[in-house]
């Protein structure tokens, strides 16, 4: 590992300014995914600049939704009270995402910023685009049964890892940030850049940005909303496919509906086409067929992720069932 220095930070203009002054440093929270890739050589930034000292860790629930602090941790994000009664899919994504010791660790701020898990970026000896710019994309036609079937190019077919991303994806979710200039915020769909020919440029954050906390939008239907992640076992593994999903039935009518799908691009996918769809129709399996069959008409599988196609199909049929029968009991 390429020698480091390390300082802590105990205010938001303190951090920006020496990120400011070392353009070569990155923040840390729990450090659960930076030092990791630090381990193997893909990040080597010269300075750390602990942030978990900010005024950041609050999680609050007012008329204006729900604010979540960026230092704020996993645990306690999917432990919280007002999160698990107004927006149960966020905390279930969450509890869903990591082993108990990761998510004491990791912090929101850092989920939001967390790499693929794609192999080939990982792995040095093996060119990648979203790594070292212009050397390809291997996966296209090597590894790839858990790479994306939505938003891909032909630079690069990695998928997002987070889980938490998914339910803010489809709770609206805006993220603030601080730089030198001053605050500003990205919403969820603003934040996640397509991958178009620049993988590397994974988010909108403008340079130097600190990300400081993130809120969701006051929203009804998230009361009545469920998280459910597909792994190839049932222990703590990433996703290969996994829908945020929310729901209002009213006498047999969908009023409201809110859709994310994850693990089948290189963000976190909002299905719209799926919610226009779904509103002001019936709240039936075979019209959340349709639905999810319109949503992933656009999908571009690859030779050996075909069966994501069919997975997400039955993903969003079953978790809007679900739904649907909870709420006419």
């Amino acid at each position: 590992m390429r020698e480091f220095g390390y300082e802590r930070v105990f205010d938001i203009p303190g951090a920006v300014a020496l990120l400011g002054a070392s353009p070569d440093a990155r923040f840390l929270g729990g450090g659960t995914n930076l030092v990791d890739l630090m381990k193997a050589g893909v990040e080597r930034p010269a300075l750390l600049i602990d942030v978990t000292e900010l005024p950041l860790e609050a999680v609050e629930f007012t008329q204006d939704g729900l604010r979540i602090g960026a230092t704020v941790t996993n645990s306690d994000l999917a432990a919280h009270p007002e999160v698990r009664r107004h927006y149960p899919a966020l905390a279930q994504a969450v509890l869903a995402g990591a082993s108990g010791q990761l998510r004491n660790m990791a912090t929101v701020g850092g989920n939001l910023l967390q790499r693929t898990r794609c192999g080939y970026f990982t792995d040095l000896s093996k060119p990648c685009n979203k790594r070292a710019p212009g050397s390809g994309c291997p996966a296209l036609t090597g590894e790839h049964h858990n790479h994306a079937i939505l938003g891909g190019s032909k630079h690069c077919v990695a998928t997002h890892p987070s889980d938490m991303a998914v339910a803010l994806a489809a709770f609206d979710a805006v993220i603030s940030y601080e730089t030198a200039d001053g605050p500003g915020e990205l919403s969820m769909t603003e934040f996640y850049l397509p991958v178009g020919d620049t993988p590397h440029v994974e988010t909108a954050l403008p340079p130097g940005a600190l990300i400081t906390g993130v809120t969701l939008p006051p929203a009804p239907v998230a009361h009545h909303s469920r998280y459910r992640k597909v792994r190839e076992r049932a222990s703590y593994a990433f996703a290969i496919g996994s829908i945020a999903a929310a729901l209002e039935v009213q006498d047999g009518v969908v009023r409201d509906v809110r859709l994310a799908l994850g693990a089948v691009a290189s963000r976190p996918w909002r299905a719209r086409t799926a919610e226009q769809v779904l509103i002001g129709g019936p709240a039936n399996a075979e019209a959340y067929a349709a639905a999810a069959d319109a949503e992933l008409a656009a999908a571009e599988a690859l030779p050996e992720n075909g069966y994501k196609v069919t997975l997400m199909r039955n993903l969003v049929v079953a978790v809007l069932t679900e739904l649907t029968e909870e709420a006419t009991r």
